[in-house]
């Protein structure tokens, strides 16, 4: 099995292997997310991602990325550990952190063919659906109805639970 530190690379590294496979006429497909409490929505849009292409990269919000967009209560799961469980996972060959507020950066500087987005989205709506079209790559939604979130599993086990 491959250990977490396989797959985990700095920006500068994917950006490397992320050219090497387009000069090898591979398709990289890069999905995003905070992947917090793993759950079999996550599961889902990950395989159906990496049935669009060669390579699956995952862009993971960092802890502070989470923190801005969902407040302080989050992530529940520390990136490190987020990134450990998500390099287990068959369908991801590569992982990156990022701290920006969105995963626009990470878009421009690795330039993967596609930019797959859950079914919460419309290709319309992705916020960096501009900076994909602009170096010509492709924005693409995938995966299963957006039956399953992180915030409705806390929800949920808050009012079963409580404060114990």
């Amino acid at each position: 099995m491959t250990a977490p530190a396989a797959k985990l690379r700095s920006l500068d590294e994917l950006a490397e292997e992320c050219a090497s496979w387009r000069a090898a006429g591979e398709t990289t497909v890069l999905v995003n997310g905070a992947f917090d409490l793993l759950h079999v929505g996550h599961l889902r849009y990950l395989a159906a991602a990496a049935e669009l292409g060669d390579h699956l990269v995952v862009a993971v919000n960092s802890d502070a990325s989470v923190q801005a967009s969902k407040g302080t209560a989050r992530p529940i799961v520390p990136e490190a550990e987020r990134v450990e469980i998500l390099s287990h996972l068959w369908m991801v060959d590569r992982i990156g952190l990022f701290d920006s507020h969105t995963v626009g950066p990470v878009l421009e500087r690795l330039r993967p063919d596609i930019h797959a987005k859950g079914t919460d989205y419309t290709v319309d709506t992705v916020p960096e659906r501009e900076v994909v079209a602009a170096y010509g790559g492709r924005t693409v939604i995938c995966g299963d109805p957006k039956d399953h979130a992180t915030t409705d599993l806390v929800g949920l086990i808050l009012s079963r639970f409580g404060t114990r």
